[in-house]
């Protein structure tokens, strides 16, 4: 807001709270003459040049509508007499006595998170689990998930599911020669090792004869069941690091397999 001294015609910049405090009397900083700013204030000043800024003419005070706020009128108390006024009366103490506005709100109670969270960690740990099971041969055979998985279980009392890599299959030993007790059969032993750091299921031996010529005569697959009679040796599988020993028994075909080949499935 702006004002313009009488005197000097110097405007000048204010605001409210000068005014206020004022009640609208100011001095001039050029001339030091006293006048009244509300005479000549305005909210913006005319396009220069200009030499008055438009004087106020007094009218009726500004009526006010917009209510915020009243205070509740006091009660009249009932006139007591002093013939039937309690003595102690005049000794009662209302200092600590505290009256609650009618406007005052009661706030809401604010809603309790705790079970949304206990929710989403719920369903965050159900879906590790989910991903972790999908996962679970790669996490089984890593080199450092593997063994960490493996004492977990241990101390549990479970069992990891076996995972099978038959390219961590090697044979160290094996032995072909006719079977003492039955004519006409070959006896074909081998020891299979695991060089892998997880246990694997008992792959299936698939056996491929030929001839001195290099000609197949026959080939058999034989499924774990086939070779190991001991249902809790397949359940363990084959420990990381360990070795087996396979004894298979297989048909001599016209009594000219002279060469043999192994593989695993």
């Amino acid at each position: 807001m702006y004002a313009q001294c009488p005197e000097c015609l110097t405007v000048f910049s204010l605001n409210a709270v000068t005014l206020a405090q004022a009640r609208g009397q100011v001095v001039c900083g050029h001339c030091g003459a006293e006048f009244d700013a509300l005479a000549s204030l305005s909210e913006q000043l005319p396009p220069e040049p200009f030499e008055f800024l438009t004087p106020h003419i007094p009218d009726a005070p500004p009526r006010l509508d917009l209510a915020v706020y009243r205070p509740q009128p006091e009660a009249a108390q009932p006139a007591i007499a002093e013939s039937t006024a309690a003595p102690h009366a005049e000794a009662e103490d209302f200092s600590n006595l505290v009256v609650a506005p009618r406007f005052a709100r009661q706030q809401p109670p604010r809603p309790r998170r705790w079970p949304w969270i206990t929710a989403c960690l719920l369903l965050l740990l159900a879906l590790g689990a989910q991903i972790a099971w999908a996962k679970r041969d790669a996490l089984i055979s890593d080199d450092t998930i593997g063994p960490m998985l493996e004492q977990a279980c241990a101390s549990l009392g479970c069992q990891l599911p076996l995972v099978q890599d038959t390219r961590q299959l090697s044979l160290v030993a094996r032995d072909v020669q006719a079977h003492p007790s039955v004519p006409g059969a070959l006896l074909i032993t081998a020891s299979l090792r695991n060089d892998a750091k997880f246990a694997q299921p008992y792959p299936v031996v698939s056996i491929t004869l030929s001839d001195a010529n290099g000609k197949r005569l026959a080939m058999r697959r034989l499924r774990p069941g086939e070779y190991l009679g001991d249902n809790a040796v397949l359940q363990r599988g084959l420990p990381a690091s360990g070795t087996a020993t396979l004894m298979l028994e297989v048909e001599d075909p016209e009594g000219k397999a002279v060469a043999f080949e192994f593989g695993f499935e």
